[in-house]
């Protein structure tokens, strides 16, 4: 059995059946993420549009592909007829780039809004004080559909210390909820990785975005 194939079946026994797994496959080739989708990934995280041609062009519709890198405006309109969803939206004016372009896709496109939930200056991210205003904002905009959040979180020793900022951002999700904004459906919350996604779905993640875990270390 293949390293990478032993990996994912492990982690999917381990994960609930609620919970997504993205495969961060940044710099991965297109053979190792056949691979993961083999053993039963069904959606691809990329950070890079030029390196994500060529693995979508190179497999195509057999996984969700979603884009969780930072979005370039300029990049907009070579990420949407690519991609199945956005998480990393963070502002009006890249929620406008992205609705015009789809609509001349005609497609809806699903995005999550990228949340700086520990107020981290180097970190891309709508403040979370900000989320409800922005969301709100983006009621006109039909070809985009607001699908729910997503989070880095601080980069900690202990992963643990990551709890209280899941936690707070789980508040912040259901609380946009309850708000029922027409046009937003609060069905995601993206938050995680390959050393803390067991924490995130103790705080009610519903998508992980695991690479290390998959694929190993980077070569």
């Amino acid at each position: 059995m293949g390293r990478i194939r032993e990996n994912v079946l492990s982690l999917l026994s381990e994960i609930p059946e609620h919970v997504t797994v993205v495969a961060a496959a940044k710099s991965r080739s297109a053979e190792e993420i056949r691979e993961a989708l083999d053993a039963g990934i069904t959606a691809v995280g990329q950070n890079y549009l030029q390196e994500s041609r060529t693995v979508i062009g190179a497999i195509g519709d057999r996984a969700v592909w979603h884009f969780i890198g930072h979005i370039q405006k300029n990049k907009v309109k070579h990420i949407i007829p690519l991609f199945d969803m956005i998480e990393t939206l963070d502002s009006v004016g890249l929620a406008t780039m992205i609705d015009q372009h789809a609509l001349k896709h005609n497609k809806i496109m699903p995005v999550l809004i990228e949340v700086n939930i520990a107020h981290e200056e180097q970190k891309a991210g709508v403040m979370p004080e900000d989320v409800k205003d922005l969301i709100r904002e983006l009621y006109p905009l039909t070809n985009i559909r607001v699908q729910g959040l997503m989070t880095m979180g601080p980069f900690l020793d202990d992963p643990e210390g990551l709890r209280t900022y899941f936690r707070q951002i789980r508040t912040l999700f259901e609380e946009i909820r309850e708000l029922a904004i027409p046009n937003v459906e609060m069905t995601h919350l993206s938050m995680g990785m390959s050393d803390s996604y067991r924490i995130a779905i103790e705080e009610g993640a519903t998508m992980v975005r695991i690479g290390t875990q998959l694929f190993g270390p980077r070569s």
